[in-house]
């Protein structure tokens, strides 16, 4: 599988055993707070939220916490002030990554990523120093068994999409451009084909492949960043041969 998906597909994997729901819906409530503070309580006119609210919803967050969080947002609750922030920096064997945040406390925030990646072989570096080998794109993956890779190829590419990929056995991974994500996104709900993870975020140019020690370690500093209360998402561009999965999951 190539690497942007790898990720989320060991999340999902481990989802089942996954104790920390009340962590993940902190997190998205926060996300939703932001986007309703940058653009307003309206979906129709916010994207951003309409995105997150999506993303609450295929957690199975409860929609008195969504509703809650719009409340937050606009105001009408009391709650942080939340800013959101990037590091940039490399993790074991050179993986390039970036940690988003959402911090109502920068500073503790900084010395809490900085001090995750010293712990787990990684260096944070400078604002820039890997950004540019990412690009910000509209990301579908759909479940093989939804549809045929034709009738994907020709309702998204008409829409806008770039690229469909079908190296994964079990998902297709269909990428386009931020600004033509909600076509993409408005063609795949009108044909009835429903997408497993839907999201604009940052995909890797180019991979890093890893063997066992350093998926090892990769993923270990991931688990690391995504337990702590500010981050939000983490970008990489590591790779991991499915072998390697299979071995380090027995």
């Amino acid at each position: 599988m190539s690497g942007h998906n790898k990720w989320s597909t060991i999340k999902h994997k481990k989802g089942a055993k996954d104790a920390k729901r009340g962590k993940i819906f902190s997190k998205l409530a926060k996300v939703i707070a932001v986007a309703v503070r940058e653009g307003g309580e309206d979906e129709m006119y916010n994207a951003k939220l309409r995105i997150a609210i999506e993303k609450a919803k295929a957690a199975s967050m409860p929609n008195d916490n969504i509703k809650r969080a719009i409340q937050k947002g606009a105001g009408v609750s009391e709650g942080e002030d939340y800013m959101e922030i990037f590091y940039e920096g490399y993790g074991p064997d050179g993986v390039a990554m970036i940690v988003e945040c959402l911090t109502d406390n920068k500073n503790r925030t900084a010395a809490n990523i900085r001090h995750l990646f010293s712990k787990h072989g990684g260096n944070l570096g400078e604002n820039g120093c890997v950004g540019w080998m990412f690009d910000k794109k509209g990301y579908f993956t759909i479940e093989k068994s939804k549809t045929t890779e034709d009738k994907l190829m020709e309702l998204v590419l008409d829409a806008g999409a770039e690229d469909i990929k079908s190296d994964d056995e079990n998902v297709f991974e269909v990428v386009c451009e931020q600004d033509v994500f909600e076509d993409v996104k408005k063609v795949l709900d009108d044909n009835g084909i429903e997408c497993e993870s839907a999201s604009v975020t940052m995909v890797p140019q180019n991979y890093v492949k890893l063997d066992e020690s350093g998926a090892k370690k990769m993923l270990r500093l991931m688990d690391a960043l995504e337990d702590d209360d500010d981050v939000n998402e983490v970008y990489a561009n590591f790779d991991i041969d499915e072998k390697i999965m299979e071995s380090m999951e027995n």
